[in-house]
């Protein structure tokens, strides 16, 4: 009696330890699961004298805000990743991965209009400063990206030149920004436009 009821037991322990697939299988519509591949040094534009670092992926919206699409950032949905190099260009990729594929098209549409209207807000906010946004069309990757550019003159010499590209996939938004000093005739549009499909590509 005592061997039938240890295969018994056997049996039963083995039955509550083969789970359905289907009851373990990843929700796929949650926001915690999906984690998006951030940008690595390497997919920069390259610059011609200073390689490119990059800081951890991190929680929260950078500090300081990205030019021209910083007080879009939601926070609290945010992760970020910031690169440097060691003389004068920054540039910067946040990613939020929204409830659905409508939220995340509503933000994508505002942090395109937010850099649109860039240099408009510059100007007001600052009459010593002349400002020029471009918008420089169209990437098609995934549910798509757009790339724009802003270029900043100081009265008193100074002058930055910044692209952006605001693209999605699915209900994954992301914008990236790149910034150095000099104007449109310094700024690498065509391997920004690489880095824009790369970004992307790496959020599914």
């Amino acid at each position: 009696m005592k061997s039938v009821a240890a295969l018994a037991l056997a049996s039963a322990l083995l039955a509550a330890a083969v789970v359905p697939a289907a009851a373990v299988a990843p929700d796929r519509t949650s926001p915690a699961r999906q984690r998006p591949v951030f940008l690595e040094p390497r997919d920069l534009p390259p610059h011609p004298s200073s390689p490119w670092t990059a800081g951890p992926v991190t929680a929260g919206a950078p500090d300081p805000l990205p030019f021209c699409v910083g007080e879009a950032l939601p926070a609290s949905l945010a992760r970020h990743r910031v690169f440097s190099t060691e003389l004068d260009a920054g540039a910067s990729q946040v990613v939020v991965v929204e409830r659905d594929t409508a939220r995340a098209r509503s933000l994508a549409s505002l942090w395109n209009k937010a850099i649109r209207g860039c240099a408009d807000r510059v100007e007001q906010e600052d009459p010593q400063i002349r400002a020029e946004g471009r918008d420089l069309g169209r990437v098609p990757v995934e549910d798509g990206a757009r790339l724009y550019g802003v270029h900043t003159a100081h009265d008193f010499g100074s002058s930055d030149v910044h692209l952006f590209a605001v693209g999605r996939d699915g209900r994954t938004v992301t914008v990236v920004t790149w910034g150095s000093m000099g104007d449109f005739d310094d700024a690498p549009v065509a391997a920004f436009r690489k880095t824009a499909r790369t970004a992307v590509n790496k959020l599914g």
